[in-house]
């Protein structure tokens, strides 16, 4: 099995008293899209950031590439893309001087990719950055990212700004990808996720609570629909790996994790019910786990 290309151990990340990373295990396998998900303030951006080299933790270890995340090499940095939440470009600058200088820091530069990008979604070279609206700025700044064709791109909230139409034509640019590079993004909207990620990590407080194949993930969260033939116990209804329940009379809508095809005929012995197993979308299995 080939080195992952970014994999993170025991990785703490503080600021002052603030905790914002505990103990984050993840790793990315070569040639995979991987969907980061988590609330706003669950850390994902420190997460971006310190996987890049960009901030350091307090304690861990992160690989990248095969190298140390905080010693990466100019080699290293040359097969990376990525765009950050924030972007902040050169405003005086017209799009093909932009375009010009950051190319001039790779060797690899794609001029004719670069340009068609720029003419699939209809940014006008002649035209000034400063001038750009927000979502324009964002798909120059992924433009740039793909120059130079990285192994490894990185994205935060990539498609925040963009309209729907644009937020597509991304999407599509991804799955274009696929199999070319490995491709690490955060995302709030989980559509864009399952349409282009094959692997999820969700985040929750600053811990991976769940990372693995998308599949994988909606084979093992699901929602069972229970109807008792007598009243069920409010407070004391229980079904293993259950995650949340709402109980009324005779029937329960429950929630559970690490679902297993023998847990409906399990269920229905216990409390002389039927049982039927509703599957998930991506969005309802984040709700599922970030429930209080």
């Amino acid at each position: 099995m080939s080195e992952p290309m970014l994999e993170l151990r025991g990785v703490t990340k503080s600021f002052g008293h603030k905790s914002v990373l505990e103990d984050v295990e993840l790793s990315l396998p070569a040639g995979s899209v991987l969907g980061l998900v988590g609330k706003n303030g669950s850390g994902k951006t420190t997460l971006l950031k310190c996987a890049l080299g960009l901030q350091r933790p307090q304690q861990g270890d992160i690989r990248i590439l095969g190298e140390s995340a905080w010693e990466l090499s100019a080699a290293g940095k040359e097969r990376l893309g990525y765009v950050p939440q924030k972007i902040d470009l050169q405003p005086w600058m017209k799009i093909r001087q932009i375009c010009a200088y950051t190319g001039a820091f790779y060797p690899r530069w794609n001029k004719p990719l670069v340009e068609r990008r720029l003419r699939d979604w209809e940014l006008n070279p002649e035209d000034r950055v400063g001038l750009l609206s927000v979502g324009q700025t964002q798909k120059l700044a992924f433009i740039l990212a793909l120059g130079h064709e990285p192994d490894l791109l990185v994205l935060d909230e990539p498609a925040a700004s963009l309209d729907p139409v644009a937020r597509r034509q991304f999407l599509e640019t991804v799955l274009d990808m696929v199999g070319e590079r490995t491709v690490l993004f955060s995302t709030h909207i989980t559509s864009d996720l399952e349409r282009v990620a094959d692997r999820v990590a969700v985040l929750k407080d600053g811990k991976i609570v769940h990372s693995s194949e998308l599949d994988e993930l909606k084979d093992r969260v699901k929602r069972l629909h229970v109807q008792a033939a007598t009243p069920l116990p409010n407070g004391a209804f229980r079904v293993p790996g259950m995650l949340q329940a709402k109980v009324t009379g005779n029937e329960a809508v429950v929630s559970v994790q690490d679902f297993t095809e023998d847990l409906p005929e399990r269920i229905a012995q216990q409390w002389s019910a039927s049982v039927s197993v509703q599957d998930l979308n991506l969005e309802d299995i984040f709700l599922e786990l970030h429930h209080e």
